[in-house]
């Protein structure tokens, strides 16, 4: 029996449970809506069309969060670096998400993380200006979103010995100060996956892994058991394609690019005690920075690269050594201590389901590909929602739920998934 405070009926998930819903599903009566894909985005579609009352099955061909959401930094985060960028709709909307996931749907998921900027002879005074005057512009969005200051502190200029006090492991020798800013951490992507297909489970969601889509129409897939090697069809009345990278292999005309982003793990004894997280300047660059993120058991991981995939997209993506020597300079170019490459106990890196957009030349680089998410329907009227972030799993779930209501004509309401907590 469950207690107040204890998860609510049904959103447990089990291998019995799977057979039995398995058994119903495949080949069993039409649903409302049928998800392909459970990442943050995919159970957050399952999630959002049963809030609203519709019927859900939702497959992934592996697991709750296999591919992109669960290799990535963790962080919930306002959108700073599209506001640099100019793209002040997505530097909002992920102001706005952030605070929803902290104040009202998943505040035992996130928290307020510090950072500091460290001032080094590396960071001009004109570059250290520009990121003060952004985590500024920041501080503005974060009112703006309604995200209380209780929340996540206003962002403050800090001594040479507050930055060191903050960060013990950074090189002493012309460092100016730092500047401190806050933003919102995961305790653990994959969780937050799992919460939200939990959520959608205990709402009549039927949750299903394991199951490999294997053709698409606008009113069904093809599918089968991975455990089993059987096969057969699951009928709906609206479709939704939220498998990534993968997306493109089931939905012709569109085009992704995936982009790869490694993170190092560090062993616990390699940087010392860090109380906040760090952003390093990546030279040459105005807008992109390495993070330092010290994890609650003593681990740091150091992240991310922003570097293009082509060919096939694997299941799980491998960290070349060329990302792991360029993020370890980088992070030398800061710390007191030399961090080598035997002090690198793991890696992983997961792919950005960036939609090319691009007409006669893709850019130089997946770094200046938007982060703008895009629902697109296919002329058979299957539903693509790709791009996006973690951060904005939510909305991108509303929009793609949206337009299968529209499009295919359900009886449903509006999204109700702002104000409704994870289990």
């Amino acid at each position: 029996m469950n207690s107040p405070s204890g998860p609510p009926p049904g959103s447990s998930l089990s291998a019995g449970r799977r057979t039995r819903e398995l058994a119903r599903t495949v080949g069993g009566p039409t649903v409302d809506v049928l998800v392909v894909g459970l990442g943050a985005t995919g159970a957050g579609v399952a999630l959002d069309a049963a809030a609203r009352g519709l019927s859900v099955v939702a497959v992934d061909a592996h697991d709750l969060a296999f591919g992109t959401s669960r290799f990535s930094s963790k962080l919930i985060h306002g959108g700073l670096r599209y506001l640099a960028s100019g793209q002040l709709d997505v530097a909002h909307e992920s102001a706005v998400e952030r605070g929803v996931l902290m104040e009202r749907t998943a505040p035992h998921l996130v928290r307020a993380q510090p950072f500091v900027l460290p001032l080094t002879p590396l960071v001009p005074h004109r570059q250290a200006a520009l990121a003060r005057a952004g985590f500024r512009a920041g501080d503005t969005l974060r009112i703006a979103a309604r995200t209380a200051r209780a929340t996540l502190p206003p962002p403050r200029r800090l001594s040479a010995v507050e930055t060191r006090h903050l960060a013990p492991v950074l090189r002493g020798d012309g460092l100016r100060g730092g500047l401190l800013s806050w933003d919102g951490r995961l305790t653990d992507d994959a969780r937050l996956v799992t919460a939200l297909a939990r959520t959608a489970a205990a709402r009549g969601a039927v949750v299903l892994t394991r199951v490999r889509a294997l053709a698409l129409t606008g009113t069904g897939a093809r599918v089968r058991d991975e455990l089993t090697g059987e096969e057969g069809e699951i009928r709906a009345r609206a479709v939704v394609n939220a498998s990534g990278v993968w997306a493109d292999g089931l939905v012709d005309g569109i085009r992704i690019r995936p982009s790869r982003g490694t993170h190092l793990v560090l062993r616990p004894d390699c940087l010392g005690p860090l109380p906040a997280g760090l952003h390093i300047p990546v030279p040459g660059e105005s807008n992109r920075f390495v993070l330092v993120l010290p994890q609650d058991d003593g681990r740091v991981y150091v992240g991310l690269t922003d570097e293009p995939v082509r060919g096939a997209v694997p299941d799980v993506a491998e960290a070349p050594e060329t990302d792991i020597g360029f993020l370890l300079d980088v992070l030398g170019s800061v710390v007191d201590v030399p961090v080598r490459r035997d002090d690198v106990v793991g890696a992983f890196a997961g792919l950005r389901p960036l939609l090319d957009t691009t007409t006669g030349g893709a850019p130089a680089r997946t770094a200046d590909i938007s982060r703008r998410h895009a629902v697109l329907t296919s002329s058979e009227g299957v539903v693509t929602v790709v791009g996006g972030k973690l951060t904005t799993y939510r909305r991108m779930a509303e929009d793609a739920v949206d337009t299968a209501v529209r499009v295919r004509g359900l009886a449903a309401g509006p999204s109700r998934t702002v104000a409704l907590p994870l289990v």
